[in-house]
């Protein structure tokens, strides 16, 4: 007999194998960066708008003043985002919510804003005001707040209303249109 899985055991399951993976890709990569110091002959480099990215170890770093950066893609990689954004300083020292299907997008934003370089407060999981299929344990948030919210779509689009910023695209193409996100805030496009 198969015993019944109430919507949240099924939720939380998701949440707790979302941490997982996102504590996987973060020591992978912080295990990357650090064999990566004194190795410079053999990687790749590229100057866009005045900025050096470096390829090592298949992600691009770029280091601004204190922050060090990493990317999956480079700038020449992802489409220019040709819209006006809230400017890294907006999230300086402030909580960051953040609904993602797509893990790995959602890692890339953790990474660069929270765990390398402690620019927001913190950074949590949550569910925008009516949003559905969102798990229940998650705090309810609103555009009030910063929040980046990731989807699968059938369009590409990259939005932003108040202080959320709305990412939708093909689950094969998120990771780059997060990238291209990130650089814009970082105001490199």
């Amino acid at each position: 007999m198969r015993s019944i899985i109430s919507k949240k055991d099924t939720n939380k399951r998701k949440q707790i194998a979302l941490g997982v993976v996102l504590v996987v890709v973060m020591f992978f990569s912080v295990l990357s960066y650090s064999f990566q110091g004194g190795s410079n002959s053999n990687s790749e480099k590229i100057i866009y708008n005045g900025f050096e990215f470096l390829n090592q170890n298949g992600f691009w770093f770029l280091e601004l003043g204190d922050y060090t950066f990493s990317f999956s893609y480079n700038p020449n990689e992802v489409e220019k985002i040709n819209l006006e954004l809230n400017y890294l300083d907006s999230y300086l020292g402030k909580p960051l919510y953040i609904y993602s299907e797509d893990t790995t997008s959602g890692a890339e934003v953790y990474q660069n804003l929270f765990y390398n370089n402690r620019i927001v407060q913190r950074m949590q999981p949550a569910c925008l005001e009516n949003q559905e299929n969102c798990d229940e344990n998650s705090p309810v948030k609103t555009c009030s707040e910063n929040f980046i919210i990731i989807k699968e779509g059938n369009e590409t689009e990259i939005t932003q209303n108040e202080n959320c910023v709305f990412i939708k695209g093909k689950k094969e193409d998120l990771v780059k249109l997060t990238d291209g996100f990130l650089f814009k805030i970082l105001n490199i496009d």
